[in-house]
């Protein structure tokens, strides 16, 4: 029997079809392993970059709430006729700060002002610098105050290495404050104290720095809170920091790309406080030495005049022949301090 002969042609077209066939399914198999081997396939979307300091943008302090804690309180650090000094401590996102609390002498119910100071290096930083005269005088006047240390400084935990996550920081440590005070009579109890708060009557005063820290806090808080700002630092972020980078060694190489790196990131604009001045619902009272070198007159000149345009209740002095601290008029602005905020919180 003949054996069954496909014509030439039905043959050559079957074996390229085959060809064609295999060579697909390497070609598809080759791409699937590609895919697999990816590290973003055509239906993922790229890793979102992690912004741990987003939270920090004013916008986004606003919507934050601190929940009351208590705070630990020392024995006597220092006794005085009119006032005792005690160290204290509290937690601010996970981490410890701790601070010098003033007391005046004596059995009682008093207001309560927070205290926040300027720049000081560490190298030289002892507690209560910055704030410790002003602390004692409100003291010996009937004010309990509360100045934090901030990471860093004192007994607090260490500073973040980055600096300006450090900078940012400032803002909740002072707002978590504020709010321990609704407890402060509580934490008291494990104290000898005789003082106690009125945990509703509150004020701030601001040194320096410590007057961008309280703009800053006012802006964000939505809260009533009568303030003295001593010679503030109150330009825009990032200049405000700036401003002051001759000092440095290197002229503020490090500094400059530090805010460089930032603002690839973060939008500064919502980190500056001169954008929020509107926000501000307290009274605040200015004072700025004329012969001031750390802080311009024309800086507090400018704030003042934002301020009343946008119809805040603002007081304004200024002194000629007054230095950064006040000196040589600082009693006199003293007196004035305690008088507004007698007038405001008492």
């Amino acid at each position: 029997m003949n054996d069954c002969k496909l014509p030439l042609k039905i043959v050559l077209a079957v074996s390229v079809l085959l060809n064609v066939i295999s060579i697909g399914f390497i070609v598809y198999t080759h791409k699937s392993v590609i895919r697999e081997l990816s590290p973003l396939s055509s239906t993922q979307s790229p890793l979102k970059k992690e912004l741990p300091l987003k939270k920090y943008a004013f916008p986004n302090l606003r919507d934050t709430v601190f929940v009351p804690q208590n705070m630990d309180f020392g024995p006597i650090q220092e006794e005085k006729d009119a006032y005792v000094a005690r160290l204290f401590t509290y937690r601010v996102e996970g981490k410890t700060v701790s601070g010098i609390a003033h007391f005046p002498v004596g059995n009682g119910e008093y207001p309560v002002i927070i205290m926040i100071r300027g720049y000081v290096d560490k190298e030289i930083y002892t507690q209560g610098i910055g704030t410790n005269p002003a602390a004692e005088y409100f003291a010996q006047n009937g004010y309990i105050t509360l100045a934090p240390d901030f990471l860093g400084y004192g007994s607090s935990d260490a500073a973040f290495e980055e600096s300006i996550t450090d900078r940012l920081f400032t803002y909740p440590t002072v707002l978590q404050l504020y709010a321990n005070i609704s407890q402060l009579n509580e934490s008291l109890e494990s104290s000898d104290s005789t003082a106690q708060a009125y945990e509703d009557q509150i004020g701030m005063w601001g040194h320096s720095n410590g007057g961008q820290i309280a703009l800053s806090v006012l802006e964000v808080s939505d809260r009533v809170i009568p303030t003295v700002l001593w010679a503030p630092v109150s330009k825009p972020f990032p200049y405000s920091v700036l401003y002051y980078t001759d000092e440095f060694d290197d002229h503020g190489k490090y500094l400059r790309k530090v805010i460089s790196q930032f603002e690839e990131d973060y939008d500064s604009e919502k980190y500056t406080l001169t954008n929020y001045l509107d926000l501000i619902q307290s009274p605040i009272q200015l004072h700025q030495g004329g012969a001031d070198i750390a802080v311009p007159l024309e800086w507090s000149n400018e704030l003042y005049e934002k301020l009343i345009s946008l119809e805040a209740d603002i007081e304004y002095d200024t002194y000629p022949q007054a230095d950064h601290n006040m000196v040589p008029n600082w009693n006199t602005v003293a007196q004035s301090s305690l008088r507004f905020l007698d007038t405001h919180i008492k």
